[in-house]
Formats: C-alpha cells, sequence, structure tokens
C-alpha cells in the first residue's frame, strides 16, 4: 500500500485529492495546509488534516502550493529520508531540500469547480533515482493513462509552450466574449468557431490549418480590423499576431 501526504490546499491539491482518496492501492495519510477553513474541505477525503509540521513519513509527500512558496514549504517537512515532490511546471525539481526529491506535474489547468477526470491528462515525473522515479512512475499510473519522464529543462520548456495553448488563447477569447457583448453579439455565436479550432489543432500541425486574414495577407481587412478596434491593448495584441503570424508564412506587411 502506497502512503501519500499532499500538502496544499488549492485548486491542484484539490483535485489530486479527491482523485487520490478514490485509489485503492493508495492511502491519502495526511492533508496539510495553513488555513483551518481550508483545511476543513478537506476532512473527508484523507484520514487525518493536519499543519505541516504535524506531518507523519509517507511513501510520497507532495507539494501542490504556489511556485514561490515551493522552496520554503519543502524546508517545512518535518523529516527527511521520504520522497519529496512538487507539482509545478516551471520550477526546477531542485527546489525541494529533501535527500530523495522529485517532480509530480499533471500539465492540465484546474479550477476548484471543474470535473476532471485525470485518465488523459499527461503527467510528467522527474526523480534523482530510478527507484523513485519507479514509485513517482507507478503513482502515476494509478491516476493517468499518460505519464511521461520530463526533466527540468524540459518541463519549463512544456510548460512555457502550454502558456501560449492555455493562458494566451483563454485571454483571446475573453477579448472576444468583450467584442461581442459590446455589439450585442451572443458569444455562443463563437462556440463552434471555438471547438473545430483546438480538434483541428489536435488532428492536425496548427502550423497546416491556420487560416484568416494574416494568413492570407489581406491588408485591407488587417487595417479594418485595427480600424474597429477601439482599445489599444487589443490594437497591439492583433497587430503583434498578426505580424507573427505573416512572418511565420513567409510574408512581409
Amino acid at each position: 500500500m502506497m502512503t501519500i501526504n499532499l500538502i496544499g490546499t488549492g485548486n491542484v491539491a484539490w483535485h489530486l485529492a479527491n482523485h487520490l482518496a478514490k485509489i485503492p492501492e493508495c492511502t491519502l495519510q495526511q492533508i496539510a495546509g495553513r488555513s483551518p477553513e481550508k483545511r476543513e474541505k478537506f476532512k473527508h477525503l484523507a484520514e487525518n488534516v493536519v499543519t505541516i509540521d504535524a506531518l507523519q513519513p509517507a511513501t510520497v509527500t507532495i507539494i501542490a502550493v504556489s511556485d514561490n512558496e515551493i522552496e520554503k514549504v519543502a524546508t517545512l517537512v518535518p523529516y527527511q529520508d521520504t520522497l519529496v515532490v512538487h507539482t509545478s511546471g516551471s520550477i526546477t525539481i531542485e527546489a525541494i531540500s529533501q535527500n530523495r526529491k522529485g517532480v509530480f506535474y499533471p500539465l492540465q489547468s484546474f479550477s476548484k469547480n471543474d470535473t476532471v477526470d485525470f485518465t488523459n491528462i499527461p503527467i510528467c515525473i522527474e526523480a534523482t533515482t530510478k527507484d523513485d522515479l519507479d514509485i513517482l512512475q507507478k503513482l502515476a499510473l494509478f491516476l493517468s493513462t499518460k505519464v511521461y519522464h520530463i526533466d527540468s529543462h524540459q518541463r519549463k520548456q512544456a510548460h512555457l509552450a502550454a502558456v501560449f495553448v492555455n493562458n494566451f488563447t483563454n485571454h483571446c477569447y475573453t477579448i472576444a466574449q468583450e467584442l461581442c457583448d459590446t455589439h450585442q453579439i451572443p458569444f455562443e455565436l463563437l462556440h463552434a468557431l471555438v471547438g473545430k479550432t483546438a480538434q483541428k489543432a489536435i488532428d492536425h500541425s496548427p502550423s497546416d490549418v491556420q487560416t484568416g486574414p494574416a494568413k492570407r495577407n489581406d491588408t485591407q481587412v488587417i487595417n479594418e480590423h485595427l480600424d474597429m478596434l477601439q482599445q489599444e491593448d487589443h490594437k497591439s495584441i492583433y497587430q503583434t499576431l498578426t505580424a507573427s503570424i505573416i512572418a511565420h508564412y513567409g510574408k512581409e506587411l
């Protein structure tokens, strides 16, 4: 039986806890957090909900806190000789101060109220020894069918790519919704296009399925769009992305 301690009470911790608690081969031994109110919400998921100083050794201790807290939290773990990992895409394995260290990074965007199926979420793992990597591989396979051995450099690059795929794309959705709202257009008009664009990026190389006025270098439409945009930040984003697309496909403005 693999025992798990989980440190953190945010979105990643919440989804991990809910799924780890359902694995027959694992025992979610303790969940630790600073806030009594937040810890209370996790009480039904673990044998004990505690502060970090009250943790007892487990097979794996998972630190699921914000990136800037990982190094500090690792120093507070009150034991040395068990495997301690963090869940960040952008922080190296060296942020863990324990002798046995690793990374257990589920590459997904987590919101607390979303329903998450871990089965298809890629989990990127890293450890300093083969034995510990085997432990993380086993744990990851309890959750997902997609497990990748990714080192810290590769993981940081994957995280950067994920920012483009997820965060920047979602901000473009936000701008699109603002444009729709301003002109009394239902945003659902774009839902089919959002789904189709994402599916094409999965089914093909994104570079092969690019469309639009920038790909065609249609300067008349591009200039009309720029004139229509009222906010300077929206105009700047449009210009930057348009120039990048034109440059990628070998054309000049």
